[in-house]
């Protein structure tokens, strides 16, 4: 299974998984057209997009994506949007696993300043395992039998007590991002209370442009776990293994 990162951060996100013949889409913050590029314009083997929050960067272009591909979020990130939206969403029950496509989805509850957001548990035969989770400031429950993780680490709290001081960034954004993003500190208590044997491979995610240090982040977690760990930037490309071997 293909991981192809369309955009990730404050700008726009969005990741394609797909396989030769099957393809799943996560998030709808960055144009269609470079969805379905990454797609080979090859719309009918999309099963789906699951969104996992209302705000811009993360469904801006929903309408966009509704017209060639059946959308998923909760009812809360629904009603959020439906509002001044011509086409509709699929709803979604927190912790209630469905199918679409190969792709055995569970949405579980997130912690974010929005209506209801949602992390994803994503299964299938070629990918093993995935957790998706991204904009929470920590997830409630821990994962069994990961392969894989896209997953935020927003900040430092170093890097952001630094940038306040100098005055770079206000406080009650500081208070916020506390309030609203997984930091390097909370991801390491997260990996720490889960069971990793699985685990092939971690991708890092809506790293902050001001709080944080890929390259340091990636060393510090793969010091912590002894997985190996990337960071998603525009265009890259993964692959995703099934197995840590």
């Amino acid at each position: 299974m293909t991981l192809t990162i369309l955009n990730s951060g404050s700008t726009g996100n969005g990741y394609v998984l797909q396989s030769d013949t099957e393809a799943l889409v996560l998030e709808c913050g960055v144009p269609r057209q470079d969805c379905l590029a990454a797609l080979g314009w090859q719309t009918k083997k999309v099963a789906g997009c699951l969104v996992t929050h209302e705000h811009g960067d993360h469904a801006h272009y929903i309408e966009d994506y509704l017209q060639l591909m059946p959308v998923y979020c909760s009812k809360g990130t629904a009603e959020a949007l439906c509002y001044k939206r011509s086409r509709r969403p699929q709803v979604l029950a927190p912790l209630r696993t469905v199918q679409i496509g190969g792709f055995r989805v569970r949405p579980i509850p997130a912690e974010h300043d929005a209506a209801e957001p949602f992390a994803y548990i994503i299964d299938h035969e070629d990918l093993g395992r995935l957790l998706f989770a991204t904009d929470t400031y920590y997830l409630r429950y821990r994962i069994p039998d990961m392969t894989n993780l896209l997953i935020e680490c927003n900040y430092s709290l170093p890097l952001l007590n630094a940038n306040v001081e100098a005055g770079l960034i206000p406080a009650a954004l500081k208070n916020r991002t506390l309030d609203s993003h997984m930091s390097l500190e909370h991801l390491k208590d997260m990996l720490a209370a889960n069971d990793l044997r699985k685990v092939a491979q971690i991708v890092l995610i809506h790293l902050s442009a001001r709080n944080s240090d890929p390259q340091a982040f990636c060393r510090e977690i793969i010091r912590h776990t002894g997985k190996p760990t990337t960071y998603a930037t525009k265009g890259l490309t993964l692959e995703l293994n099934t197995t840590p071997f």
